[in-house]
C-alpha cells in the first residue's frame, strides 16, 4: 500500500508516523512546497525574533525520516488525476497512490481592501511569510496589524522585539471580543500597552494607500484617519487552502468536506487539520478546526482508518493555549464571550498581579462545570479534562483546585484565595473544604 500526503505540517506528519507504526510494510510519501522536512510551526515567530535558528524548530534530526522509510518530496503538488489515483508535481513524475491524505492547511483570510496587494502587506502562516517579513520590515519604523486574536499578538510581539512602533486595529469594542469575556480581555489589553503596542477599538480598515515605489505607506480606517505604516500585517483570520481540489469530484464548502472518518467525497482520499471541514460536526463543536492538536488528532484518526482500523474522529472537551507576551493562557471547554442562558460563570482575578480564573457551568442541579478560562495560572490539562469529560460540579472543582495547579513548586498558590472569594460572593452556600493538593492529582486520575 502506497500512502501520499500532500503536506507535512503536524496533521501530515502524524498521520506518516502512526500509519508506520501500524502497517510497518506500507509506502509512506510527504509532499511538501513549503519546507524539506517538517517543522515546529507555532516556533515560526521566534525565528524572526532572533530567538530560535532554522535547526531548531526542526522536531526531528535529518536521518530521521529515512531511518523511518518516510519518503519527503520537497515540490509543489500542482493537480490531482482522482480517476487515475495520482498527483501532478512540478518537478518530479506523477505520484501514483493507494491512499491520499490532503493536509494543505490553510492561508490568511483578506477582505478585499483596496491596496491589499501594495508591498509591504501580509498574513503571517507559512514560513515564507515569516522569511518575507523579515525582508519587508528591515528600516521599518512603523507598523500596523488588522485584527486581534492569536496571530494579531504574535505579530504585535514579533514588531515590538525589533523595535518598531506598533498599532493595531480591533473591529471589536474589546480585544477578541467573539472569543473572551470583558474580563479577560482587559488584562490582554494590559498587556499589550504595557509592551508599547497601540491598539484601537472598535476600528476597521479601509484602505490601504501605496507610495510612488507600490509599497505601503499608510492606511486609512473606516472613520477617514490615516495612520502612517510601512509594513500592515493581517491578522483577520485563515482560510483552508482547496487548491488541489479545484476541478476534482471532491465535495468543498469553506473547507474540504469530510465524514466523522475524515474521508473526503471520493473514496479512499482524506482530509485532515486546518483545510477539513467536517458535514456534522457535534453540538458545540466547530466544522473547521485550524489547531496544533486538533491536526494531530485528525492525523492519528486517518492513519488507523488507512491502517484497517476505522476510527472515527472525536477530539473531547475542547481546549488551547497561547501567550499574550508575558501573559499565559490557557481555554478548556465551552467559556462564550457574553451570557448565555442557563449558563452562569465564577471569575476571580488577583489585586494586583495579572492573573485571572474563570469557571464557567450550568446553573441549576449540581453546576456541571462546562469550561475555564486561565490566565497567568498554569493548570494541568489532565485534571481540567477529567472534569469537563465527568461534568464535575463547580464545588467539587473548587475544593479540586490543588491537583490542577501546574506551577512550580516554589510559586505562590492561589487557590486559598479563588475559594475564599467563591465564598464570599455565595454566603448563603455551604462552607467550601479546599482538599490538599499533595496525592489529590494520583487519587483523581485514577
Amino acid at each position: 500500500m502506497h500512502l501520499v500526503i500532500i503536506g507535512n505540517g503536524i496533521a501530515g506528519v502524524t498521520c506518516a508516523q502512526t500509519l508506520r507504526r501500524l502497517r510497518p510494510e506500507a509506502r509512506i510519501t510527504l509532499v511538501s512546497a513549503e519546507s524539506a522536512h517538517h517543522f515546529s510551526r507555532p516556533a515560526l515567530m521566534y525565528l524572526y525574533m532572533g530567538h530560535l535558528r532554522w535547526p531548531d524548530v526542526k522536531p526531528f534530526e535529518d536521518w530521521y525520516w529515512p531511518e523511518n522509510r518516510l519518503e519527503l518530496v520537497h515540490d509543489q503538488a500542482t493537480g490531482l488525476d482522482v480517476a487515475g489515483k495520482r498527483v501532478l508535481l512540478a518537478r518530479h513524475p506523477p505520484l501514483a497512490y493507494d491512499a491520499l491524505l490532503l493536509a494543505t492547511g490553510a492561508r490568511t483570510r483578506y477582505y478585499d481592501w483596496p491596496g491589499q496587494h501594495l508591498q509591504g502587506v501580509q498574513g503571517l502562516v507559512t514560513k515564507a511569510d515569516v522569511e518575507r517579513m523579515s525582508q519587508a520590515t528591515q528600516g521599518v519604523r512603523q507598523a500596523v496589524v488588522v485584527g486581534g486574536g492569536l496571530i494579531g499578538v504574535e505579530l504585535a510581539e514579533m514588531l515590538r522585539a525589533r523595535r518598531l512602533e506598533v498599532t493595531m486595529l480591533v473591529r471589536d469594542q474589546h480585544y477578541w471580543g467573539s472569543v473572551l469575556p470583558p474580563e479577560e480581555a482587559a488584562l490582554v489589553d494590559e498587556q499589550l500597552r504595557r509592551h508599547g503596542v497601540r491598539v484601537r477599538y472598535a476600528t476597521e480598515l479601509a484602505e490601504v494607500l501605496g507610495d510612488a515605489a507600490g509599497r505601503v505607506r499608510a492606511v486609512r480606517t473606516a472613520a477617514d484617519e490615516e495612520l502612517p505604516c510601512q509594513w500592515l500585517g493581517v491578522a483577520t483570520g485563515v482560510v483552508p487552502n482547496l487548491d488541489l481540489t479545484a476541478g476534482t469530484a471532491i465535495e468543498t464548502d469553506r473547507g474540504i468536506l469530510v465524514d466523522e472518518l475524515l474521508q473526503t467525497s471520493v473514496p479512499g482520499i482524506y482530509a485532515a487539520g486546518d483545510c477539513a471541514q467536517r458535514r456534522n460536526p457535534p453540538p458545540g463543536e466547530a466544522a473547521i478546526e485550524p489547531l496544533w492538536y486538533t491536526g494531530r488528532m485528525q492525523g492519528e484518526t486517518v492513519a488507523h482508518t488507512i491502517g484497517g482500523q476505522p476510527t472515527p474522529y472525536r477530539r473531547g472537551p475542547w481546549f488551547n493555549s497561547a501567550k499574550f507576551f508575558d501573559l499565559e493562557y490557557q481555554t478548556y471547554g465551552q467559556v462564550p464571550a457574553g451570557p448565555v442562558e442557563g449558563q452562569s460563570s465564577f471569575w476571580w482575578q488577583h489585586p494586583s498581579a495579572p492573573l485571572g480564573l474563570r469557571l464557567h457551568y450550568r446553573t441549576g442541579g449540581e453546576q456541571a462545570l462546562l469550561g475555564l478560562n486561565a490566565l497567568g495560572l498554569r493548570l494541568r490539562h489532565e485534571v481540567c479534562d477529567a472534569w469537563l469529560r465527568a461534568g464535575a460540579p463547580l464545588r467539587t472543582v473548587l475544593e479540586q483546585l490543588g491537583a490542577a495547579n501546574f506551577d512550580p513548586e516554589f510559586f505562590p498558590q492561589h487557590e486559598a484565595s479563588i475559594v475564599a472569594a467563591y465564598s464570599r460572593q455565595h454566603p448563603d452556600e455551604p462552607p467550601l473544604t479546599l482538599r490538599r493538593r499533595k496525592g489529590l492529582l494520583a487519587r483523581m486520575l485514577s
